[in-house]
């Protein structure tokens, strides 16, 4: 998903915003729904760096129907959960072909309870609000902060490099983390020597739910971590 970056840090008024600002007033600093900014799937890690997709491609394609797919299932986890997260689809535009997919996939797309803005998150919220998550952040997420925006980041795009979410977020000076799987999860010896802490978004949404909810990382990440990226929780091998 292609989308311009104006990197202002002004307020925006924008319909999105002030809905957000208006929920908060009304539900005070401990109400719901809290903000949860969801982005851009991270399809980076499913192929070597470098490695090219070209625009109408199958595998191209292939990523936009798997990237709807994930946005159903993330949907789904969060209209059946307590805490139920605010979700804001940010540079999205109803034009293009990653809506089209979504309207192909998801039976009731148009009428989902989400946000959907043409805007990016660096132009719609304030900077300091913003948590950018990325697997390349040299801090672990310690808590989910009921102030903050959350992203979600990756690429649909035409060509793909390592780390460019992370250097996106850099540029703009937003803070990043990284889910803790080292902290409390070690590598799993497995026939394809295969370990990887690249997760669809629907699985990284799964553990934050979870977490909100429990306040306990090595649940939460046993419910996002599937068996076969390779890690599993320390107290399972002691």
């Amino acid at each position: 998903m292609d989308w311009k970056l104006e990197g202002s840090t002004q307020k925006v008024e924008s319909p999105v915003l002030q809905e957000q600002e208006s929920i908060l007033e009304e539900t005070g600093e401990d109400g719901l729904p809290e903000a949860f900014q969801l982005l851009q799937i991270d399809a980076e890690g499913e192929r070597q760096e470098g490695e090219i997709l070209a625009t109408g491609s199958t595998a191209w394609c292939s990523e936009l129907s798997r990237l709807a797919g994930q946005i159903r299932r993330l949907y789904g986890s969060n209209k059946k959960a307590d805490r139920p997260f605010w979700i804001c689809l940010t540079g999205f535009t109803t034009d293009s072909p990653l809506y089209e997919e979504c309207v192909r996939m998801n039976d009731g797309f148009s009428s989902y309870l989400l946000d959907i803005t043409e805007e990016d998150c660096f132009s719609l919220f304030p900077l300091e609000t913003l948590v950018y998550l990325t697997p390349d952040s040299e801090h672990a997420l310690e808590d989910v902060d009921l102030n903050k925006v959350y992203i979600l980041g990756g690429l649909v795009d035409e060509s793909i490099q390592k780390k460019v979410t992370f250097q996106k977020a850099r540029e703009y000076s937003v803070k990043t983390a990284r889910l803790p799987i080292q902290e409390y999860m070690v590598r799993n010896q497995n026939g394809k020597n295969y370990h990887s802490e690249i997760l669809a978004i629907n699985q990284v949404f799964d553990i934050l739910s979870t977490y909100l909810e429990t306040h306990n990382w090595p649940e939460a990440l046993k419910k996002g971590v599937s068996s076969g990226k390779g890690y599993i929780l320390r107290n399972s091998v002691e």
